[in-house]
């Protein structure tokens, strides 16, 4: 520095000068913590009386884990997503799965062997035939090792054709369902799905929906609900999702009522089950970026003046992989919980489940013990918590992907994303046992079920371990061992459980061994998840209609729902009836009308006749039977055919059936049908004359929906 007469004053300001500066640095770097160590980062949780953390695996044997799962061999395999929040380069992903092993048996992985690298955007895994399914957008591959070096040296696509652009929406979260289908997460993205081992099959279009296969008998569709990362089914088959902001939530009708045809006004199925929506109580504050992008949002709608509020702390933003605990190590009031993750909250969220009296869908709670906090939660920010898994020792698996940062740089703002670093923490991951204090201590148990016998496989479908049943379940629809038949009739017929009858009447089905008379059994077994099964069931067998029909009368509105998709199976002249008992019961709740609408026979312009005929229920113009008129006259209206539309408006002009109610409910649904970018047939020319010949009457109201119609329907001709 250059002297002068008051040289040491210049020096001193250069000091403070670059001291400020260090200072300043310091903050902007200190806007995020520092990762902990394992041993440190167990210190910062808070979890649910009667409950602890053990440690499992950590760095190095895991890092970025997603998804985990163990085969039928008792081998245990984790899925890493090295490349998030990025879409990797082609062949440079880092993509990983690991077979885990515990060699010296201290409960804790100390061994970790790469079994597959280079996997794009992989999420999920599931054990199938001595290999695993992988999900790695925008492919399904079955992997396999057959060496016993546990590095898989066969790869095969099953499916292909998912979405592969941002990884926080990819196909996920594989689960073997009791119905011996494999169901997936697609969060409604975009997709034609084909499986080139059997270029014969057509191709799937699965937009606005999840999706569902069979390896059994290679059979795949689209699936209904836009799950996201997570997704989990109770011991009856009910299948529950996460989608970021809504944590729980239960698709209303399942993929193969919902879309029997393409023309109802909905074809969403989601539902939040939750009566507490987005409140949570986290332990962290929010990070710097996301505090002051709520902040920008929030300022923006104050200025559109929008009745909209941005949270950026204590409401649920990253939940993740929800998770049903059907195991055997917890107290019995957890069983059935649904334990999810949150990834921005630093918590694990625990539902009570149970299903609704009022409507056919199910109800989510907080605990007695979680009013006011959540089952698990750290003050670290780093701990984030995108999955759990169950395991043959009872006990769930919380798997920790530890990031600095979780969330897709798309949603924020590029200053905000100029100081922060997202691979921070690809390097750590960490895995947790949640343990039960009431339990004995339980250590993960060796086996190998692929040297048991299919007799004792079967014995396992009664296993109180979900876990276990399902492993059994699917190791015999791979072995189609038909010689367990009369074993598997003898548990349907005798078993005190209905899960493990449950589980027997799906296996005899596996097996191609099912008839009308088990189904007529199950029909009237005194569990309601038997009866609401069989009642899918019973769509096969004609002589079954009649006890199905009956089902419509029901205790539990869930059964009674379901045999009314599954009437709608039926042909017309024996569902149709049906069916308008269906709309006299049932027409006020809205999931029954879509249930009567969703089906050909309650679509049709036969059965809007015969419902005039033979009830009073349409004519009351309550408010549901209006909702009923418009949403039929809306599909009438999409699907454009004309005999149809003809057939709809000379049953209008009838005054002594129609009033002016179901006229203009009428008119205003078959114009928004026509209108409709579902179907692009032009409409019928003749419908301007048809409808200006109209004898509606003159009140001024009809001529005015007249004239709607008219000018909404111009544009189509």
């Amino acid at each position: 520095m250059k002297k002068t007469g008051n040289g040491k004053s210049l020096d001193l300001v250069a000091i403070i000068l670059l001291l400020l500066l260090i200072s300043c640095a310091e903050k902007k770097q200190k806007r995020y913590s520092d990762p902990l160590t394992p041993a440190e980062a167990m210190q910062h949780f808070k979890i649910a009386e009667g409950f602890h953390l053990e440690l499992f695996a950590a760095e190095p044997q895991v890092m970025s884990p997603v998804d985990m799962a163990m085969d039928e061999q008792g081998i245990l395999y984790v899925i890493e997503m090295g490349d998030y929040p990025y879409m990797p380069e082609p062949g440079s992903a880092k993509g990983l799965i690991k077979a885990l092993q515990d060699k010296n048996k201290d409960g804790r992985v100390d061994t970790a062997i790469v079994f597959a690298t280079k996997l794009p955007s992989a999420t999920s895994l599931l054990p199938w035939k001595g290999g695993l399914l992988v999900a790695a957008a925008p492919d399904i591959f079955f992997m396999k090792d057959t060496t016993g070096d546990f590095v898989a040296d066969i790869k095969e696509v099953l499916f292909t054709g998912f979405f592969d652009d941002n990884s926080e929406a990819h196909i996920t979260s594989f689960r073997f369902c009791v119905d011996n289908w494999v169901y997936a997460n697609n969060n409604g993205q975009t997709g034609v799905i084909t499986a080139p081992g059997h270029p014969s099959l057509p191709a799937v279009t699965i937009s606005g929906g999840d999706f569902r296969f069979r390896l059994d008998t290679v059979l795949f569709e689209k699936e209904s609900g836009t799950g996201q990362f997570g997704m989990t089914m109770d011991d009856w088959g009910n299948r529950f999702y996460t989608q970021n902001t809504w944590h729980i939530q239960q698709p209303s009708i399942k993929g193969r009522y919902l879309f029997r045809h393409k023309f109802l006004p909905d074809q969403k199925a989601d539902v939040n089950i939750s009566d507490h929506d987005l409140e949570m109580f986290q332990l962290t504050p929010p990070p710097y970026w996301r505090l002051e992008r709520s902040n920008r949002r929030q300022r923006n709608f104050d200025s559109l003046k929008l009745d909209r509020r941005e949270w950026a702390e204590d409401h649920f933003t990253g939940a993740s992989g929800g998770t049903f605990y059907g195991g055997d190590a917890y107290p019995e009031s957890y069983y059935g919980s649904i334990f999810t993750g949150e990834v921005a909250g630093n918590l694990v969220h625990r539902d009570i489940i149970a299903p609704r009296s009022d409507k056919p869908v199910f109800s989510a709670r907080r605990g007695p013990l979680e009013k006011d906090r959540e089952f698990i939660a750290s003050d670290d920010p780093w701990f984030r918590p995108v999955n759990l898994w169950l395991g043959p020792d009872g006990n769930l698996y919380l798997i920790d992907m530890y990031l600095q940062h979780i969330e897709t740089p798309l949603s924020i703002p590029p200053d905000l994303l100029a100081d922060m670093d997202f691979s921070a923490g690809d390097k750590y991951g960490r895995i947790y046992r949640i343990v039960s204090d009431k339990a004995p201590a339980r250590k993960m148990p060796e086996f190998n079920l692929r040297k048991n016998s299919s007799a004792e496989l079967v014995q396992n479908l009664a296993h109180p371990n979900q876990w276990w049943r399902l492993q059994s379940q699917k190791l015999l629809l791979e072995r189609q061992d038909q010689s367990v038949v009369p074993l598997l009739k003898n548990m349907f017929a005798t078993h005190t459980d209905p899960r493990a009858r449950l589980h027997a009447l799906y296996m005899l089905d596996g097996l191609k061994q099912l008839n009308a008379d088990l189904v007529s059994q199950a029909l009237k077994d005194q569990s309601w998840g038997i009866r609401k099964q069989a009642c899918l069931l019973a769509e096969r067998y004609p002589s079954l209609f009649d006890p199905l029909n009956s089902l419509l009368s029901d205790t539990s509105i869930q059964v009674a729902f379901q045999a009314a998709l599954s009437i709608g199976e039926f042909p017309p002249s024996r569902s149709m009836p049906a069916l308008i008992r269906v709309l006299e019961k049932y027409g006020s709740e809205p999931l029954f009308r879509s249930a009567v609408l969703s089906s050909l026979p309650g679509s049709s312009m036969p059965f809007l006749n015969l419902l005039f005929t033979k009830s009073q229920w349409l004519r009351t113009q309550q408010e549901d039977s209006v909702a009923f008129m418009t949403d039929f006259a809306y599909i009438i209206g999409v699907r454009r055919q004309a005999d149809e539309v003809r057939a709809l408006i000379t049953l209008l002009s009838d005054t002594d059936l129609m009033n002016e109610g179901l006229q203009k409910s009428a008119l205003a649904g078959l114009a928004m049908g026509i209108k409709s970018l579902k179907n692009k047939n032009k409409a019928d020319p003749g419908l301007f004359s048809a409808v200006q010949n109209l004898k509606l009457g003159k009140t001024e109201k009809l001529k005015s929906a007249v004239d709607q119609f008219m000018a909404a329907i111009r544009d189509t001709l």
